[in-house]
């Protein structure tokens, strides 16, 4: 059996970034919210409700983190690694949540157009674009790490474009007096949520349910093993993600007459972490009389 933990996505998060980007975020929206009301921009307060949910991405993911890196203890051998997804996979269903609200909200006002004061909706929406461009610059760079700040991240950039929808609502209000504008763009920007909500929340739940991480193919992996000198067959191959930078991998390997098996045990370790990127994985190695055996029975 081999084990090489590793716990990227806990342990590489920018926390001094991340209380940054709070910062920023959750100072803005209470100031988007008090604009929201005083503009009657229902596209404002769309936006604040974004910058809402940001905001708890961002919470939540600095307690997944200051969880996350509690060591394994007799109950959870693991780790709290995982706490992170479930956090990850809350945040997308509170996106959802927000935005069938919005989506409510905006179909009311359609029949009821408020009086928008545009001048005011579109100095708020500026300051919110340049707040939210300040923290996907703070995000970028380790979004790809962990699926928590990946969410943050993706909650943010989605809240970005809706302060460019806001700016340009704003500025043709401003030129037209369409009230309606903000309305539709509260829709726009409530729709914009969903197809990256809908990605996060998969990947969630592939990594709760046990799934093969992204980008790995069962068939292929099992080829691999396969393939190495000195192995007859593999069966009972499991492969699934304790977190998104986490794969891991379990197997019988049945070994042909007269190999040592430590030797072939090394080699199929060296190929997974090679053409995979595997480095937690457990090995069983069988001779073919006692795997003839356990098929038997």
């Amino acid at each position: 059996m081999s084990g090489d933990h590793h716990h990227a996505d806990v342990n590489s998060t920018p926390v001094s970034r991340l209380w940054a980007s709070l910062g920023l975020t959750g100072g803005f929206m209470l100031a988007e919210v008090v604009g929201g009301v005083l503009t009657g921009s229902l596209a404002l307060i769309s936006d604040a409700m974004h910058m809402l949910t940001d905001t708890a991405a961002l919470a939540i993911a600095l307690v997944a983190i200051h969880v996350g890196r509690r060591p394994s203890d007799l109950l959870r051998t693991y780790g709290y690694a995982r706490f992170e997804i479930l956090a990850a996979a809350f945040n997308a269903l509170l996106l959802l949540a927000v935005a069938f609200y919005i989506l409510y909200e905006a179909w009311k006002r359609l029949s009821e157009p408020q009086e928008i004061q545009s001048g005011g909706m579109l100095v708020i929406a500026i300051i919110g674009l340049l707040v939210n461009l300040a923290s996907m610059r703070l995000l970028t760079s380790h979004k790809d790490e962990s699926l928590n700040v990946k969410g943050a991240y993706l909650e943010v950039w989605s809240d970005m474009l809706g302060s460019l929808a806001v700016i340009v609502g704003a500025a043709v209000i401003w030129f037209t007096g369409w009230q309606w504008v903000d309305s539709l763009l509260a829709v726009g920007i409530g729709f914009m949520v969903f197809p990256r909500t809908w990605v996060l929340l998969k990947e969630c739940v592939n990594i709760l349910l046990e799934g093969v991480p992204p980008g790995m193919r069962l068939a292929d992996v099992h080829a691999t093993i396969a393939a190495v000198p000195g192995v007859t067959s593999v069966h009972d191959l499991h492969l699934w993600a304790i977190t998104q930078s986490q794969p891991s991998l379990t197997a019988h390997v049945v070994l042909a007459e007269g190999v040592d098996g430590e030797t072939v045990r090394r080699a199929i370790e060296s190929r997974l972490r090679q053409e995979f990127d595997l480095h937690h994985t457990t090995l069983q190695m069988e001779r073919e009389d006692r795997a003839a055996k356990e098929q038997v029975h």
